[in-house]
């Protein structure tokens, strides 16, 4: 029985569980995952113990704790590394934690099942928290070309323009506040922001959806979040929610646990159907 679980605080609401018990059923695999509930003051030994049991093999990191989960890794994936944030690891053969972060390729993923190649777009990233900080390495993979990353304070969009200008990519990153986004058109417009989850909408120029083959809310709901009504109202031609990110950052998780990679459409049209 392969022991498996993902640490946050809060916890309750995480749909982890379901995602990866209907993933082991695809492959019949014995599986338990576990939702564990931590603070900031006992995660790392939380962690730490549960990944030192006899059959443990990984565990996923949600919110607050993917910095210190980043801290406790011996090694890291490149995603990782960039985003200074592990929201999985993976116990190796010698005992060591490997760090990785499948929040870019879980993003980068679903948007593909909408479009069919990125590469040679303009995207728009919207906001420079952690949730950008975590994607911007798959995307530059892509191969796109030009990002414009912006949040309400420039200085730290600024931060990860100049992060990803220090890996190796032909992609013109520019950094600006919300006032001051270019009007050139943008292909893609993904909103890395929490807003969403208060109803809220970041205060950009809605003039931007015009012309936009996607427009990509990282937030999920049982209906459209505000941030894709609004978008869709302004010219987007298509909308999706976060629910494909976080399903196929969990796919990703899975396949560096087990070797093998679930199919995600069942588990997609399962969850649609809970909400």
């Amino acid at each position: 029985m392969l022991k498996l679980a993902v640490f946050g605080n809060p916890i309750k609401q995480s749909k982890s569980p379901i995602i990866h018990q209907q993933f082991a059923a695809q492959f019949e695999l014995p599986v338990r995952y576990t939702a564990e509930l931590s603070d900031e003051h006992s995660f790392k030994q939380d962690a730490q113990r549960f990944l030192a049991q006899p059959d443990a093999v990984g565990c996923n990191i949600t919110a607050p704790f993917k910095q210190q989960a980043f801290e406790i890794a011996a090694l890291l994936s490149p995603a990782a590394a960039t985003a200074r944030a592990v929201n999985t690891l993976q116990v190796l053969e010698d005992g060591r934690l490997k760090g990785f972060n499948t929040d870019g390729g879980g993003l980068v993923n679903d948007i593909l099942a909408v479009l069919d190649s990125i590469s040679g777009s303009s995207v728009l990233l919207i906001g420079a928290g952690g949730a950008a900080r975590g994607v911007l390495v798959d995307l530059l993979n892509q191969h796109i070309a030009s990002l414009t990353i912006s949040n309400r304070t420039l200085e730290n969009a600024q931060s990860l323009a100049d992060i990803c200008n220090g890996l190796s990519s032909n992609c013109k990153v520019t950094a600006c506040n919300f006032a001051d986004i270019p009007k050139a058109p943008f292909d893609l417009i993904i909103n890395a922001t929490s807003l969403s989850l208060h109803g809220d909408v970041p205060q950009i120029d809605p003039g931007l959806f015009a012309g936009s083959a996607l427009a990509y809310d990282m937030v999920y709901g049982d209906k459209p979040t505000a941030f894709l009504t609004w978008a869709q109202q302004h010219g987007a031609s298509q909308i999706r929610d976060g629910l494909g990110m976080l399903i196929g950052q969990a796919a990703l998780s899975f396949a560096i646990w087990t070797g093998k990679q679930p199919d995600v459409a069942p588990v997609m049209q399962l969850l649609r159907e809970q909400d």
